[in-house]
């Protein structure tokens, strides 16, 4: 679906597509998630666009939010959140599940249900589950609404690591050393499940890094150095998933790539470096989004290397079947070959997020970079594709 294929009434002008920025979630990344949708707020082309901005609070109520940009930061090391920023701590928003209607309607006890108007496109910026994993893609196939990203199946292996890892070897990706804990197993026999970890450390050496198998922004993820703080460890990760993945450390240099999808296909961004940083143990959550930890843009890679990691990560990209946008994490080991950690589907998308960082190095500004996805999103049907 085209601009020039919105619907039209003959005595109006034509009416710009109408986006709902949905923001927030369930999962415990909801206040990035609300400081990415400010930064897209705040981007997107309002003389191009109409902006509906909905916020999906902690316990899952979608309410109607204000449109203020400049409330959706991080203040003071604390992380907003859609409470703070709902017009009612009652008022829902509905959409449609006829597909045949994309009028977005808000319900308020006591008072008549208020139409929004028709919605075109929907851009999630939900980060984790309940969001990013291939649910709410599943709600907008059944409603008929376009949305910016991936589908439901390439949304739901991009969360769950265990079976990203299993994608990519399929299609001769390497990837690193790994065992996973299920739920099932944990509560079968605690014991049995922690030796599983024990062997593997012992075939591939401690560190290890502990995390759930269903969750980014390296929240619940835990550098293990021995044995001592495993359980530690393993009930950080069951805090955020009941799934756990165990995974060898990799010697070698961290290395970040975007792919957009442009009109011809996906495309890669310029590579970007993530060295070490000071104050941290590795680039956990603080170092990302409290500390601002910078990264290289672009990576300093030999010009073989650049190409290799750019098609890798278009590689990627078509492996899990994505679409939209996806960043494409690696490691450049120490004897030179690139070992893909895992993607994103939806990445951190603030103005110091990598993702957009790379393709501002690459040629491709922000506020271009929210409309070729919402572009894109336009083009794409729902529904098988």
């Amino acid at each position: 679906m085209s601009t020039e294929n919105l619907p039209q009434s003959p005595e109006q002008p034509p009416r710009k597509p109408r986006v709902a920025v949905v923001f927030g979630g369930r999962s415990s990344e909801h206040g990035i998630s609300v400081v990415t949708a400010g930064a897209v707020l705040k981007a997107i082309d309002r003389t191009k666009y109409e902006v509906l901005p909905i916020g999906i609070t902690q316990d899952g109520r979608w309410a109607l939010t204000a449109d203020e940009p400049d409330r959706m930061a991080i203040v003071d090391r604390r992380q907003p959140s859609v409470d703070q920023l709902a017009d009612s701590t009652e008022g829902a928003v509905v959409l449609p599940l006829d597909p045949g209607n994309r009028e977005v309607v808000y319900n308020e006890p006591g008072s008549v249900p208020k139409a929004l108007g028709e919605v075109d496109v929907v851009f999630p910026v939900l980060h984790g589950p309940y969001g990013e994993d291939g649910t709410l893609q599943g709600l907008l196939e059944l409603s008929g609404v376009p949305y910016v990203g991936s589908g439901v199946l390439a949304s739901a292996v991009g969360q769950d690591k265990e079976y990203m890892k299993r994608v990519f070897t399929s299609f001769g990706l390497r990837v690193g050393p790994y065992v996973v804990i299920r739920p099932r197993e944990w509560e079968r026999d605690e014991s049995a499940a922690r030796k599983k970890i024990i062997d593997f450390a012992g075939e591939h050496g401690w560190p290890l890094f502990v995390k759930p198998a269903r969750a980014g922004s390296s929240i619940g993820i835990t550098k293990v150095d021995d044995l001592s703080g495993l359980d530690e460890a393993i009930a950080e990760a069951q805090r955020h998933d009941p799934k756990i993945l165990v995974e060898a450390a990799l010697r070698g240099r961290e290395i970040e790539c975007g792919v957009l999808e442009f009109e011809d296909g996906p495309r890669a961004s310029v590579p970007a470096e993530i060295p070490p940083p000071d104050a941290h143990a590795y680039y956990d959550f603080d170092a990302k989004y409290i500390d601002s930890t910078p990264g290289l843009v672009p990576a300093p890679l030999t010009g073989e290397e650049t190409a290799e990691v750019r098609g890798l990560a278009v590689e990627a990209f078509e492996a899990a079947g994505c679409e939209g946008l996806v960043r494409a994490d690696f490691f450049l080991t120490e004897d030179g070959e690139f070992v893909i950690n895992e993607i994103n589907t939806m990445p951190g998308f603030t103005p110091i997020s990598m993702y957009p960082k790379m393709w501002q190095a690459t040629g491709v500004e922000y506020p271009e970079l929210v409309d070729r996805l919402v572009q894109a999103a336009l083009r794409r049907p729902t529904g098988l594709r």
